[in-house]
């Protein structure tokens, strides 16, 4: 019978899915099949599974560590913002609709059976499942109706180990006052707590961590020092991505308030001939750069108003002036065209706009919904490309005529005259190290990284972090059967 224990924390980015990552990669090297399960994801960075649905990127880069295909049980619940107070939910794998936030919380009809659903289908596949929540327990406003920590911990019975944060500072305040604020009935769910990302000697916080213990009277499973590698592996949400300082060749990427599918970004930043530049707003895009990527974006319209509101509209077509080539992906791809319509609202609000015009296309939003893992080719070449689609809305155009990839026999993308601006629909494509290697050669540059390879080498390098600092000997005891 599988076992499952869950891992909360003290409050949003405190690491919990790294941690997830790392301890299912170690249990998998003890020779367990292991399940990482999260039941309500926000993020617009999603992930596509075999059988065509999304997913959080955290939990398909749960699944690579328990070397297991992702599958859409494993995050139940996705929510995709499109604005401040909206978002997409995704239920199982699939669009449900768009909901507001006061909606959403008065209102979520299945959702908490659909979780335990897949949980318990998770189970009856695994040793042991790994359960991450998300942001923290401690915001007592959201515990009616929560499927997200404590509400899923109670309904399914799952013991909780809580982490706090010692990078961001107070974790004693953390951690014992999380335990202040909780209902006797969660109380009751955790079984220890941990303490993540130290830096230095760990044996100066002996003192520390014996008086969580003493105040909380849970055990420790741990004291985890800063993983310096973590950079390397697919960054979870938008607080996760920095700038990667790296060799001569310059790649701008302006931050898009509604940035989607930002892991295009994670090969090129493991590239050390490649500088990848994230631009905040308030920031001019530089110069220098010999390529700009327009990445993703979960509201095109509204990211290409934002785009513009910043100057860098401005900025890309002084890009161009001067020759610098232009890369634009999914949403990215739409706002290089001439019109994005988008007459019913699919991706955001209502509207037709303007493009940036580097591109002969032409973008209508509607129709269904394109989930799906893809093989493609790079044409005249017949270089192979992997990657996945998600997007709304058909794009069509003069410029489709020079599409640069193929799909299954069709043409994929759009390019420009002189070739110096491109867009696809095609994320991930800079995983296939022959197609980056490639592209990066076209610009005058070399690649020198194998990319799959060192995302790898940084799991199993995590996992060895997990069995020296935490005691996963006692994680496996205080995991609890799952009651099917």
């Amino acid at each position: 019978m599988a076992r499952a224990i869950m891992i909360q924390g003290t409050g949003s980015n405190v690491g919990k899915s790294l941690l997830v990552a790392g301890l299912a990669r170690a249990f998998t090297n003890r020779g367990l099949r292991v399940a990482p399960f999260k039941p309500q994801n926000m993020s617009n960075n999603a992930a596509v599974t075999p059988e065509g649905g999304e997913i959080g990127r955290a939990q398909a880069l749960q699944a690579r560590a328990a070397k297991r295909s992702p599958h859409t049980d494993m995050n139940p619940v996705l929510l995709k913002p499109e604005t401040d107070t909206g978002a997409q939910v995704i239920v199982q794998g699939k669009r449900r609709g768009t909901q507001a936030a006061g909606s959403f919380m008065r209102d979520k009809s299945g959702l908490l059976e659909a979780a335990l659903d897949s949980f318990r289908r998770l189970a009856g596949d695994a040793d042991l499942v790994l359960v991450e929540g998300a942001g923290s327990p401690a915001e007592t406003n959201l515990r009616k109706n929560d499927i997200a920590n404590m509400g899923f911990a109670c309904a399914a019975s799952v013991p909780v180990i809580l982490a706090g944060d010692i990078h961001r500072g107070g974790v004693i305040a953390q951690i014992v006052g999380t335990k202040a604020v909780l209902e006797q009935q969660d109380l009751d769910r955790i079984a220890g707590f941990l303490v993540n990302r130290f830096r230095g000697d760990l044996s100066l916080f002996d003192a520390g961590r014996d008086d969580i213990a003493a105040r909380t009277g849970w055990p420790s499973l741990g004291v985890i020092p800063w993983f310096n590698d973590a950079w390397r592996l697919p960054a979870e949400d938008m607080m996760d991505i920095a700038s990667a300082t790296g060799g001569a060749c310059k790649v701008v990427v302006p931050q898009l308030e509604r940035m989607a599918n930002f892991d295009d970004l994670d090969p090129l930043s493991a590239e050390p001939d490649v500088t990848v530049e994230i631009v905040p707003p308030g920031r001019a895009l530089p110069g220098d750069a010999d390529l700009v990527l327009i990445p993703g974006s979960k509201s095109t319209i509204g990211d290409l108003a934002y785009l513009r509101s910043q100057g860098w509209d401005v900025d890309i077509q002084a890009h161009v002036r001067r020759g610098g080539h232009v890369l634009g992906i999914c949403g990215g791809y739409q706002m290089l065209g001439k019109t994005i319509d988008d007459p019913d609202g699919v991706d955001g609000r209502p509207g037709k706009v303007e493009g940036l015009g580097l591109l002969e296309v032409h973008t209508v939003m509607g129709g269904s919904k394109t989930v799906t893992l893809t093989e493609a080719q790079l044409r005249g070449s017949n270089t192979p490309v992997s990657g996945y689609e998600i997007h709304m809305g058909r794009t069509n155009g003069p410029d489709c005529t020079r599409a640069w990839l193929s799909v299954a026999g069709r043409p994929e993308g759009a390019a420009s005259a002189n070739g110096r601006i491109r867009g696809c629909y095609l994320h991930g494509l800079f995983s296939s190290d022959a197609f980056r290697a490639g592209f990066l050669q076209a610009l005058g540059h070399e690649s020198t990284h194998g990319y799959e390879d060192g995302v790898e080498e940084v799991l199993d390098a995590l996992a060895d972090h997990m069995e020296r600092y935490m005691d996963l000997d006692l994680i496996w005891d205080l995991a609890q059967p799952v009651s099917q």
